[in-house]
């Protein structure tokens, strides 16, 4: 099914397939997974935001926090190399662990977040 979204004032055609829900990477119990059902084709889903935006700078490819959450786990330290997916810290937000996997290959130039800190949506978790 074919539908025409609007967000933030810009069109954008969605095409929906029908498939399985699959819920991946929980650790805790979490509320039942519901699928959309064709509903009225003026309620189609917004699309998803990425895990991660990654805008790239002089300084690097800074990587944001998708949610506001505290910092549970810090797995990297500045001078690491990474490779694009690799884990490199985990955010709690709503009761939910949330990989923050590296965007891009690189190495680790700065992390201005600690073990319990606590951050807002958009706020620097690391550059690389």
């Amino acid at each position: 099914m074919k539908y025409v979204v609007t967000l933030n004032g810009k069109n954008y055609e969605v095409e929906v397939n029908e498939c399985e829900a699959v819920v991946t990477n929980v650790t805790e119990a979490a509320a039942p997974v519901v699928a959309a059902a064709p509903a009225a084709p003026a309620a189609p889903a917004a699309p998803a935001a990425p895990a991660a935006a990654a805008p790239v700078s002089a300084d690097g490819t800074k990587v944001l926090a998708p949610m506001p959450g505290a910092i549970l786990n810090v797995n990297v330290s500045v001078g690491a190399s990474v490779k694009a997916g690799d884990v490199l810290m985990v955010l709690e937000a709503m009761k939910m662990e949330n990989d923050i996997v590296a965007p891009c290959d690189g190495v680790v130039k700065q992390i201005p977040v600690s073990k319990g800190s606590t951050v807002n949506t958009d706020d620097v978790l690391a550059v690389l």
